[in-house]
C-alpha cells in the first residue's frame, strides 16, 4: 500500500485563510493495491466508454511519465475526475492521480472511496496546514497531483478567475528542492450539454505545461499572481468556449 504522511513543512507568504485543522482531524490519503486497479480498468475499459457518446482526447504528450506534475483541469461536471483518469490515469501515463478534494465530499463509502484511489480532502474556504502540507508532499514526492483552480463547477463554458493556491503551493514546493522542476499541465474539459448524461459528447484537451522554475526569482506573492495569470491564459487557449463537436465517431486520440 503506498501511502503518504504530511512532513514538517514551511509556507513562506502564508494566506491569512489558512487555519489548523479540526483537533481529530487528520490528512491521509493512499492508492488501494486492489481497489484502484479495480477501479481504473472499470472506469477506462466499461463505465466511460458505455455512457460517454464519444471522448475526444489530445495533448497527452505534454503529460510527463514520471517528475513532480499538477494537473490544473477546468471543472464542468462531477464527472470530471473520471474522465481526467481517463485520459492522463495509469492508462495513459503509468501514473495515478491523486485528487484534491473539498471536506464535505470525503464522508462515509464516498469518502472512503476517495482516499482509498488518492485523494485528500481539503477545506477550500480555510485549507488547513496539514492538508497543505499533505499536498506538498505529495508533489515533493513526484506525484502527479489534480487541483482544480476555479475552485468550484461552472458549466457555463468560460474560464473563471482562478484561486492562487496552486501557484502558492507549486512555488513553495519548487524553493524546497530547486531540482524538482515541477510542471503544471493545463486541462480543458468540455461537454457538449451543462449536464452531462448517456450519449454525452466530451472533448479534452491538454496543453502545454507551465513550468513553476520560470517563476522562482523574486517576490513569492508577485510570483504567483504571475504564474496564476500565466495559467488562466494557457487554458484560455486550450479551453475553446465552443468546441466542435460535430466531427468523428467514438474515440480517444492520443495525439
Amino acid at each position: 500500500m503506498k501511502e503518504s504522511h504530511s512532513a514538517s513543512t514551511s509556507f513562506a507568504g502564508q494566506s491569512p485563510n489558512i487555519c489548523l485543522d479540526p483537533p481529530f482531524s487528520h490528512t491521509r490519503s493512499w492508492i488501494s493495491p486492489w481497489l484502484t486497479p479495480l477501479a481504473y480498468w472499470l472506469g477506462y475499459n466499461l463505465v466511460i466508454p458505455w455512457f460517454f457518446g464519444r471522448i475526444d482526447v489530445a495533448g497527452q504528450q505534454h503529460i510527463p511519465t514520471k517528475g513532480a506534475v499538477i494537473l490544473a483541469p477546468t471543472h464542468r461536471s462531477r464527472w470530471d475526475p473520471l474522465l481526467l483518469a481517463y485520459a492522463a490515469g495509469r492508462y495513459i501515463t503509468g501514473r495515478d492521480l491523486r485528487f484534491m478534494v473539498m471536506s464535505s465530499e470525503c464522508r462515509g463509502i464516498q469518502g472512503w472511496f476517495i482516499l482509498s484511489m488518492g485523494g485528500f480532502a481539503v477545506n477550500l474556504q480555510r485549507p488547513g496546514i496539514r492538508s497543505l502540507r499533505h499536498a506538498i508532499d505529495l508533489i515533493l514526492g513526484g506525484e502527479m497531483l489534480v487541483i482544480y483552480p476555479e475552485g468550484g463547477i461552472f458549466r457555463d463554458g468560460k474560464i473563471h478567475p482562478l484561486k492562487s493556491g496552486i501557484a502558492r503551493l507549486s512555488i513553495n514546493a519548487q524553493s524546497l528542492d530547486p531540482n524538482l522542476d515541477i510542471k503544471i499541465i493545463p486541462v480543458a474539459i468540455n461537454y457538449d450539454r451543462p449536464y452531462p448524461n448517456w450519449g454525452t459528447k466530451v472533448k479534452i484537451r491538454i496543453g502545454e505545461p507551465v513550468k513553476v522554475m520560470d517563476y522562482m526569482h523574486g517576490c513569492l506573492k508577485q510570483n504567483a499572481k504571475y504564474l496564476t495569470r500565466d495559467l488562466r491564459s494557457k487554458l484560455e487557449k486550450v479551453g475553446d468556449s465552443q468546441p466542435d463537436f460535430s466531427l468523428g465517431t467514438n474515440c480517444l486520440t492520443n495525439s
